[in-house]
C-alpha cells in the first residue's frame, strides 16, 4: 500500500510534559514535545536511554498521561478520557510490540494470538495474522520451540491481529542479533506497507532509521530533529 502524503493525522501531540516525582526527586521525562503521526506512516524514534522515547509512546498509547499538554487520536482528546475509555481505546485501536515478547509459555503461537482475536471487534484469524509475519508453518509450536525472532514475530502477529490503527513498537529488535532483527523489521515493514498501519518504532540503533518515512530524535525530553527520510531502504539493506 503506497503511503498517502495527504493522509490525515492519527495522533497529534501538543506541548507534552511528563514529570515523575519520588519524594523530593523530580524527573522531567518530557519537556514540551509536539509530534504528529499520519495514516500509513512509519516513524522511527531515536535517542539515548532516558531521552523520553518510551514515555512518549506510552502516552500516545494511552498507557500513561502527561503532566501537561494534550494528545489527540484523530479528533478525540485522549488526555480528557476516562480510564474506561482509555482501556477501550487501547483494545480497539492500538497494537503494542515490546522488546520482550510477553508470550504465554503454555500456549502455542496460534493460541497466543487468539488471546487478542477473541476480544477484538473485527479481527483477523490467528492463522492470517501469523501467515502475515511468515509463521504459517510454526503456528502450533510453543514459545520454547521458537527462536527469539520467531517469538517476536508471534508478538507482532498478536498486535496486528485486531487490525489496529497504529502499531507502537518499543525496541522490538533490542534483544535480537542482526540477522534475526532484520527479519523482525521486514515483518513490521510489510505490515506498514500492506495494511497501511501507522507505525512508531523506538530504537537506539541509528541504522534502523533508514527504513522509516520519518525520523524523530529526542534528547533530554525534547524533540531535537524531525525530518522526512528521503533515502528510505528495505530492511534487508540495513547494515547493523
Amino acid at each position: 500500500m503506497a503511503r498517502d502524503t495527504q493522509a490525515l493525522p492519527v495522533f497529534r501531540a501538543e506541548g507534552l510534559t511528563r514529570i515523575y516525582r519520588t519524594g523530593a526527586v523530580e524527573v522531567r521525562a518530557l519537556r514540551g514535545v509536539d509530534l504528529s503521526l499520519t495514516e500509513g506512516e512509519m516513524v522511527v524514534l531515536l535517542g539515548a536511554s532516558g531521552s523520553g522515547k518510551s514515555t512518549l509512546v506510552n502516552i500516545l498509547g494511552g498507557l500513561d498521561l502527561p503532566t501537561d499538554g494534550r494528545v489527540f487520536f484523530r479528533e478525540r482528546e485522549l488526555t480528557r478520557a476516562s480510564d474506561r475509555a482509555l482501556t477501550a481505546f487501547r483494545r480497539d485501536h492500538v497494537g503494542f510490540v515490546f522488546q520482550f515478547y510477553n508470550l504465554v509459555p503454555s500456549l502455542t503461537a496460534r493460541e497466543n494470538v487468539a488471546l487478542v482475536t477473541e476480544i477484538a471487534r473485527n479481527p483477523m484469524t490467528p492463522e492470517e495474522a501469523l501467515a502475515r509475519v511468515g509463521l504459517a508453518a510454526r503456528m502450533d509450536h510453543f514459545p520454547a520451540e521458537l527462536s527469539g525472532g520467531e517469538q517476536q514475530r508471534v508478538a507482532i502477529a498478536r498486535a496486528i491481529a485486531k487490525r489496529p490503527d497504529v502499531l507502537l513498537c518499543d525496541e522490538p529488535t533490542g534483544a535480537l542479533d542482526s540477522k534475526t532483527g532484520i527479519q523482525v523489521l521486514e515483518a513490521l515493514h510489510e505490515v506498514n506497507r500492506d495494511l497501511g498501519t501507522a507505525t512508531v518504532l523506538i530504537t537506539h540503533n541509528a541504522a534502523i532509521q533508514r527504513i522509516a518515512h520519518r525520523v524523530v530524535v529526542l534528547a533530554d525530553g525534547r524533540v531535537t530533529r524531525d525530518e522526512i527520510n528521503t533515502a528510505r531502504v528495505l530492511p534487508a539493506e540495513v547494515s547493523w
